[in-house]
């Protein structure tokens, strides 16, 4: 598979997986960390910090880390509810088509690059197609439906929940239909290892690969959890819209409300991990973790010592203690 294509597919994956990077632990030792999946690599964020470590083809680890003003979650708009969210969704575009500039440069053979310009431009048709894809041709399909289901003409709220049926039908099929690319595939194996770093780190684990690889490779933080929860909450959102509205008013919608519905979702989220030891919470997030089945694999010891790399990296930049354990 061409370069072009590769990173049109890991751009599609990454705007929408991971729009909810750190965690909700409070605790005073804790640290909010998160993380994304990228080419042969992982990229880790803290609320003022931002690494990137990917496994180069000679087998090295080159990194690249950073100190983050805009988007550090220390600043008082990102602690408002609900913008905090759109917040998030913008640093997870923003710092993750950096971390999937660096991370195709480094994986590729000597004397291959990507430049800035083509990743900038496969970034912004990847989410370009997403939007399309996810939110529009839902509704093209539901409207067309009228002819066979009358009742989707008539029923508002019938009509938003056809077109959020068919949406997370496109979702699964997708996600589904590129998991048969090699390459994809180890994505997903880099996502199940951030996975596993992250839930060592909560644990107060040791973060060795040993250590590590014995945890879960599905966690109820991850941004397949929160796409699956913006799916729910784009039918509720969608269904305030009047059904007697023109039709290019409803197209429009699904484009505008990107933001709300992301913050909504991130809320919710954000809720669902912080009350994840409770039992009826613990229904609740099981389709989530149920689905990254799909986007999270199983990864071998070397992309766990990727992830756990780049997870040192930003634990050095913050200066936390647990750095002294790696």
């Amino acid at each position: 598979m061409g370069v072009f294509v590769y990173l049109w597919e890991v751009g599609i994956i990454e705007v929408g997986q991971k729009m909810v990077l750190g965690g909700v632990f409070k605790g005073e030792e804790r640290l909010r960390v998160g993380g994304q999946a990228v080419i042969e690599g992982v990229m880790m964020r803290s609320p003022s910090s931002m690494a990137i470590a990917v496994r180069k083809p000679n087998g090295e680890i080159a990194v690249r880390r950073e100190r983050l003003t805009f988007f550090s979650e220390k600043k008082f708009i990102s602690k408002i509810p609900l913008v905090r969210g759109v917040m998030n969704l913008l640093s997870a575009l923003i710092l993750g088509m950096k971390a999937l500039n660096f991370s195709a440069n480094q994986s590729l053979d000597q004397g291959q690059e990507v430049s800035s310009w083509t990743m900038g431009l496969t970034f912004t048709f990847a989410l370009c197609f997403g939007i399309f894809l996810f939110f529009l041709i839902p509704l093209f399909l539901t409207k067309w439906l009228r002819f066979i289901i009358p009742m989707v003409s008539t029923s508002g709220l019938f009509f938003n929940v056809v077109d959020g049926i068919i949406r997370l039908v496109i979702f699964l099929a997708y996600l589904w239909g590129i998991s048969f690319f090699k390459e994809i595939r180890r994505i997903f194996q880099y996502h199940g290892a951030e996975h596993k770093s992250i839930f060592a780190f909560e644990a107060g684990e040791v973060l060795t690969a040993d250590r590590v690889k014995g945890f879960s490779t599905l966690h109820p933080r991850c941004g397949t959890s929160f796409l699956l929860i913006v799916m729910v909450v784009s039918i509720l959102v969608f269904a305030l819209i009047p059904h007697h509205f023109a039709f290019g008013y409803k197209v429009a919608s699904r484009v505008v409300f990107i933001p709300l519905i992301a913050g909504l979702a991130y809320e919710i989220i954000r809720f669902a991990d912080q009350k994840r030891e409770r039992k009826g919470m613990q229904v609740f997030i099981k389709p989530g973790l149920w689905l990254q089945r799909m986007t999270a694999r199983e990864p071998s010891e070397d992309q766990i010592e990727v992830a756990l790399r780049a997870l040192q990296e930003v634990l050095e930049l913050e200066g936390h203690r647990s750095f002294k354990n790696l």
